[in-house]
């Protein structure tokens, strides 16, 4: 599938490890085969924002709908808080509903649109933008 290229390409894990956190990078197998993952970004190199990430599930085709999102996000939002991480935000795309209720399941609230933030083959795209703030870090 098309967000699943970190796995295929040497080059392009490379460039997907240095933009993403040690912390809370999961994967999910079935018969020894990659079907999901998920994993933190930092959202600044600002000291400020020490304290908040992006966080990015993905799961493939064939193994949706089997709580594989839901389990990889419960733990990637406990690895972050354990990490120190106060704020988690996600950005989605509007008709990828399944996974808005999937993060606000888990407690992230929809915070806002970004009209045309982002390009997708070359169309522009609107993103929801969900947050999640910790109950455990800087209360």
């Amino acid at each position: 599938t098309r967000n699943a290229t970190f796995e295929t390409k040497a080059p392009a894990y490379k460039k997907w490890d240095l933009e993403h956190l040690p912390v809370g990078r999961l994967v999910a197998r079935q018969n020894a085969q990659i079907v999901a993952w998920a994993a933190l970004s930092a959202v600044s190199r600002r000291e400020v924002y020490a304290g908040v990430a992006e966080v990015s599930v993905y799961v493939a085709a064939e193994a949706q709908g089997q709580g594989i999102g839901k389990a990889l996000l419960k733990a990637v939002i406990q690895a972050s808080e354990e990490a120190g991480i106060w704020t988690l935000q996600a950005g989605i795309f509007p008709e990828n509903t399944t996974s808005i209720k999937l993060h606000k399941a888990q407690g992230f609230r929809e915070i806002g649109v970004r009209k045309r933030i982002a390009q997708l083959e070359g169309v522009w795209r609107d993103v929801v933008l969900l947050e999640r703030r910790s109950n455990i870090v800087g209360v």
